[in-house]
């Protein structure tokens, strides 16, 4: 769950503005996104919050609220946080402590509120001026505790307790980030083992999700693989020289970097395969696995992305076989690892660790989404092109001819062309969705899967496709300036989230 956007508060935004100034400024940029319904869902999504469970709600002096986890600020920041906090995870918000100064501006914050909002006043007169407007007051309630420690198993212990109440105070935010709430939910939320083969038997219809996602997973490692082996090997198949009418040779002979030209789509292509591969096996087994319905939610937001794309041949007029049933026999292993959300968590809570090494894996964290929505945007200029123009400028350099040509050696070439490309920006974004998705939502300390599920995406869509540029001599720096900013984010928010993600950690005891 993405904390990176405290991350400038004591950087250099903070020696521009001042700490305070940075800080409310934050604050006021998630106030002005969250305060209108598309900007609440994207902040949502994007922090990591989803609907928290029902064991955590409850009522407070005598008003209901949907999670006993809130923030308790000063009046001064009391409009900003009543629109910015909900997104993220707070179920209520306190203000306190409240004089008959500050009655206005508590007014004003609570008509735009979606929680429950809470006053603690310091005198009655100025209760009875807020009683119209606040949910109700928390002066003498003992179940409500207010911590000032980021620590989230302390915060947890707390709000596992009978109709406890845990109201964090803004420096909690500022040093543990946004995604605390999140956190503490997690680590205030019970949770058993994983089921085996014995616990649900041999009949498929009994299987977990995870294990139909894993299966997906494999099947596209697969047939990646095999993309690449075809590729390196005969490069066309009976139905790509049924569909041509022509052979190998005879492309070779129209234009001697034409096959170079193919193999290096192809290549590109298959290791985008087993890139998507190795996120959906991470997925799977890391995050279904373990019950987190965010690891479900970017499967099913990846797949939704990926699969449709097959229906690119309507525009292209080549439908690949192979692809076709890849895609048949897959996209049912799909659909039941998705039809159901987790219910059950199966992880247990760990420690933050040391502050420097968290906030190093922040801004990794940060240079991975930053490259996944590169990524996505890459992949959908591919699209895009493959199924319009079909080459761009530095193509054409290469293959030495114009599109007009190449349409001369065969009417069928430039769809056929154009079908491998619309294909490849098509996976690109499906690829880039779970990477996106897996680098904003799964950020946790010791959590190793989510860095080697990333590093072996990384490594599989990034390296075939610097080595068969290297290999047919298609180098031109425009062209591979995208893939080469890629892998530099990449390596470089891998390398400073290492330590955070692979931590050795000891689980704490769940609630």
């Amino acid at each position: 769950m993405p904390d990176w956007t405290y991350v400038p508060l004591r950087g250099p935004a903070a020696a521009l503005l001042g700490e305070r100034r940075s800080q409310r400024t934050a604050l006021r940029l998630l106030a002005s996104i969250g305060s209108r319904p598309a900007g609440a869902r994207l902040i949502a999504r994007a922090f990591g919050h989803r609907h928290p469970p029902r064991h955590l709600a409850g009522e407070i002096a005598g008003a209901p609220v949907t999670v006993r986890l809130g923030l308790s600020v000063p009046p001064a920041h009391a409009r900003e946080a009543v629109r910015a906090m909900p997104p993220l995870g707070a179920g209520v918000i306190e203000v306190a402590p409240v004089s008959a100064a500050d009655v206005p501006t508590v007014r004003e914050a609570a008509a735009g509120r979606s929680v429950p909002l809470f006053v603690r006043a310091r005198d009655p007169e100025t209760a009875a001026a807020l009683a119209p407007y606040a949910d109700g007051f928390t002066d003498d309630d003992p179940r409500v505790v207010r911590v000032s420690d980021p620590s989230v198993t302390a915060a947890a212990a707390a709000l596992r307790e009978p109709g406890g109440v845990v109201l964090a105070r803004p420096q909690v935010l500022v040093t543990a980030g946004p995604g605390w709430f999140a956190r503490v939910t997690e680590a205030a939320t019970p949770t058993e083992p994983a089921p085996s083969l014995r616990d649900v038997g041999r009949d498929p219809r009994r299987w977990p999700a995870w294990w139909w996602a894993l299966l997906v997973g494999l099947g596209m490692t697969g047939a990646g693989l095999g993309a690449a082996a075809i590729t390196l090997g005969p490069v066309l198949l009976w139905y790509d020289r049924d569909y041509l009418g022509m052979t190998l040779h005879e492309l070779h002979a129209a234009n001697h970097h034409l096959v170079h030209f193919l193999q290096h789509d192809r290549i590109t292509m298959a290791g985008t395969m087993v890139a998507i591969g190795a996120l959906y096996t991470g997925l799977a087994v890391g995050g279904i696995r373990r019950g987190r319905s965010w690891a479900r939610e970017a499967y099913l937001l990846s797949g939704a992305i990926g699969f449709p794309t097959l229906f690119y041949f309507l525009a292209t007029g080549f439908v690949e076989p192979l692809h076709t049933a890849t895609a048949v026999v897959l996209f049912p292993m799909f659909v039941a690892a998705v039809r159901r959300a987790p219910r059950t968590p199966r992880w247990r809570p760990v420690p933050e660790g040391p502050e420097a090494e968290r906030r190093r894996a922040l801004l990794g964290q940060l240079l991975l989404v930053v490259t996944g929505a590169g990524l996505f945007a890459g992949g959908a200029v591919i699209s895009v092109i493959g199924l319009t123009g079909v080459f761009v400028p530095t193509d054409l350099a290469f293959l030495g001819t114009g599109a007009q040509a190449l349409e001369t050696v065969s009417p069928r070439l430039v769809p056929f062309i154009a079908h491998d490309r619309a294909g490849f920006g098509g996976a690109l974004m499906a690829a880039a969705v779970a990477i996106l998705l897996l680098s904003a939502w799964g950020w946790r300390r010791g959590e190793a899967w989510v860095w080697w599920t990333l590093a072996a995406a990384a490594a599989a869509g990034f390296l075939p496709a610097v080595v068969v540029h290297g290999v047919i001599h298609y180098t031109d720096f425009v062209h591979l300036a995208p893939v080469h900013f890629g892998i530099a984010t990449t390596t470089t928010g891998l390398l400073l989230a290492r330590p955070y993600l692979c931590a050795r950690v000891r689980a704490e005891p769940a609630g």
